[in-house]
């Protein structure tokens, strides 16, 4: 049975730039594989800026005003910024169950457990990317993206959640393809939480995504 305390739980104040998680995440999954350094589970900010997934579209990024990264995850365009939570995993499913979709199911299970915690009943939706809840108005909205990369059995890269961002920047994009509902935050929904906030629900429920992603007895 996995147990948190034996996977290092990171939690960065400061904005992290993408080359520099990305970075990071290279190494780090390298040394998982190898075993000369503990999972990680890494919570951080980016500055704005939008990342283009192994399916990204050109036709789909429609402004420059934020810098544009290539990663070797799963999906397409995504937006990253202050006020957004951003969580990275990097965890070796070789000493789990080595199944792809389980862990996308788990961790999509993880953050709707945690925006549980803020009163929010999220989901995810068949055929569509993501973690979708509906706001006030009652219009279907995407609150969180899913995007992952798994080398050697080892996972990089993670999620994303919307706290509090400039819900604007947005716009620059076609947030994964999909442009036929909006995104939303805790914020526009009308709870006022902060990332640390937010912290602290995912990690209240990180046992049961341990849980979720071990190997059955």
């Amino acid at each position: 049975m996995s147990k948190l305390s034996d996977i290092e739980w990171r939690t960065s104040d400061a904005k992290i730039s993408y080359p520099e998680a990305l970075a990071e995440m290279e190494h780090r999954n390298l040394a998982v594989y190898l075993g000369k350094e503990p999972e990680l589970i890494w919570l951080l900010e980016h500055p704005p800026l939008y990342t283009a997934g192994t399916s990204s579209n050109p036709a789909e990024l429609l402004s420059q005003e934020f810098p544009v990264f290539e990663t070797g995850r799963g999906g397409r365009h995504t937006y990253h910024g202050p006020g957004q939570r951003v969580g990275y995993i990097m965890l070796n499913l070789k000493k789990r169950q080595a199944d792809v979709r389980n862990f996308v199911h788990a961790l999509e299970d993880w953050v709707i457990r945690a925006l549980a915690e803020f009163g929010v009943s999220a989901r995810a939706v068949e055929g569509r990317v993501g973690i979708w809840c509906d706001t006030p108005q009652g219009k279907e909205a995407k609150i969180g993206a899913i995007g992952i990369r798994i080398r050697k059995w080892v996972t990089m890269h993670g999620f994303s959640v919307n706290i509090d961002p400039d819900l604007n920047h947005f716009n620059g994009i076609i947030p994964c393809g999909i442009s036929e509902y909006p995104v939303t935050s805790l914020k526009q929904l009308g709870i006022e939480a902060t990332l640390h906030d937010f912290d602290t629900a995912l990690k209240k429920n990180a046992p049961d995504f341990l849980a979720a992603i071990d190997k059955q007895a």
